[in-house]
């Protein structure tokens, strides 16, 4: 069952080309976003975002979704200048570049998640970064947009949110920790010195074990919850009771602000879908 989330549209879509326009979308497997993006203006055109109910984790059914979608979402069926995917999952690694050897891929894999032998395993080289991810997509939904689009770009969602942060934090000094929330899974990134520190997935059913991850993180890693700072991003609200509880454990709490605000609709607040409005290359 497909859930519409949010859905909005600039008042002029309609009357664009949309072979001048950019359409970004990412993947999970429960569920799907878009968003058509105007580079020569700079400016977000439409979003979509989707829930898929009751899968229980299948990929058959993921596809079978994505492509009631698509029939019923004119958007999707457009022709763009370039098409950009991110697949967002727990099937990923990092590998330090001087140790990443492409014949290897299943062997980084194993040592976090299961690998089955008829897995199919990219990677992506992170861009101003000494790091590989590497990670097992939604063949299937790529094999599917290939049908429809001809050729478009993917990667992990994981590499799009680290390249971007490592971007924007490459000049500062001190330790920044940034949780992206969805709805029962939030990534963490820790970025200390200007240098990627430490990525990490973790699924979560109640706010005690939001914090406790949170926490757990910081232990290993020797940040000082009074001094370090905690970004938050995706899926989280300041009336929620997960910005609630990580308020009474960490001292310095904020919410993402982008360096380009014009990549917003004035409908989402600023800290939300960062992998999906920051794919765009």
């Amino acid at each position: 069952m497909i859930k519409e989330i949010k859905k909005l549209r600039n008042s002029e879509t309609d009357s664009l080309n949309p072979e001048d326009n950019y359409l970004s979308i990412q993947l999970s497997l429960d569920g799907f976003s878009f968003c058509v993006y105007n580079k020569i203006q700079n400016k977000i055109e439409a979003v979509g975002i989707y829930e898929f109910d009751n899968l229980n984790g299948s990929p058959y059914k993921q596809l079978e979704c994505i492509k009631e979608l698509f029939i019923k979402e004119k958007l999707l069926q457009l022709n763009y200048k370039s098409v950009f995917v991110s697949h967002f999952n727990n099937l990923v690694t990092q590998v330090p570049q001087p140790l990443f050897n492409k014949k290897k891929l299943a062997q980084y894999l194993q040592f976090t998640v299961k690998v089955l032998e008829n897995d199919f395993i990219a990677y992506d080289e992170l861009e101003n970064s000494e790091i590989i991810n590497v990670y097992i997509p939604f063949v299937n939904v790529n094999n599917f947009l290939l049908d429809t689009y001809e050729s478009f770009d993917y990667k992990h969602s994981s590499t799009v949110l680290i390249e971007n942060l490592l971007n924007q934090y490459k000049n500062l000094d001190g330790s920044f920790c940034f949780v992206n929330v969805t709805a029962h899974n939030f990534e963490i990134v820790v970025i200390k010195n200007k240098k990627l520190e430490l990525f990490n997935f973790f699924s979560f059913t109640c706010k005690e074990d939001f914090i406790y991850y949170i926490l757990f993180t910081a232990e290993q890693l020797n940040l000082n919850p009074e001094e370090f700072e905690l970004i938050l991003m995706g899926d989280i609200e300041k009336e929620s009771e997960l910005y609630d509880i990580v308020y009474q454990y960490i001292r310095n709490v904020k919410f993402y602000i982008p360096n380009n605000a014009a990549l917003q609709l004035n409908e989402i607040p600023f800290h939300s879908h960062f992998t999906l409005l920051n794919q765009f290359k």
